[in-house]
């Protein structure tokens, strides 16, 4: 099941829609109220969509949409002149009141997007750029004692905050662990 981020200052907002979520099947929901918050998490587990108001207890959510994964899509939900003010077109908006059909299948769509966006970021590095990641979590696991998913974890999460291509982090990360002569 896809993972959704539910991220509204009203805690009883989160769980209402968390529950329609869950309760038709479209997605397993995690609960948040600050854009720091979504950061950390994302740093832990991947999340197709994030839903959250205009603002988290911590700032904007267009603060928080440039720093999502390319494939983590972001639903804004809202009055009408809130989301208004939103001037990112790649960001997704949905007016309050909610209409339960029309919330399900907008995150199924979303969802949907998601999975295919993740598709084409993995098919667009080539064999050798995808080797040279491989490499690179393989250096890290013998050195640092990690496991796979650690390591790509660590290598994810360095590229995001250098705001680098994983390739790129990759090759970083191999130079610094180059036993020197």
């Amino acid at each position: 099941m896809d993972t959704v981020i539910v991220a509204f200052e009203n805690t009883k907002f989160v769980r209402q829609i968390s529950e329609l979520l869950e309760g038709a099947g479209v997605a397993a929901c995690q609960a948040c109220s600050s854009g720091d918050q979504v950061r950390r998490l994302l740093q832990r587990q991947s999340a197709g969509c994030v839903i959250c108001g205009p603002h988290l207890t911590d700032g904007p959510a267009e603060w928080l949409f440039d720093d999502l994964p390319p494939s983590c899509l972001l639903l804004l939900v809202g009055p009408k002149h809130q989301l208004d003010l939103c001037g990112n077109p790649d960001i997704f908006k949905l007016n309050i009141p909610l209409r339960r059909e029309e919330t399900i299948y907008t995150v199924r769509l979303l969802l949907q997007f998601s999975r295919r966006l993740e598709r084409l970021v993995r098919s667009s590095r080539s064999a050798s750029e995808q080797r040279e990641i491989d490499k690179a979590k393989k250096a890290l696991m013998e050195r640092r004692g990690l496991t796979e998913e650690e390591a790509h974890r660590q290598l994810q999460k360095r590229s995001m905050d250098e705001g680098r291509r994983l390739v790129q982090t990759a090759r970083q990360i191999l130079a610094e662990l180059e036993p020197e002569h």
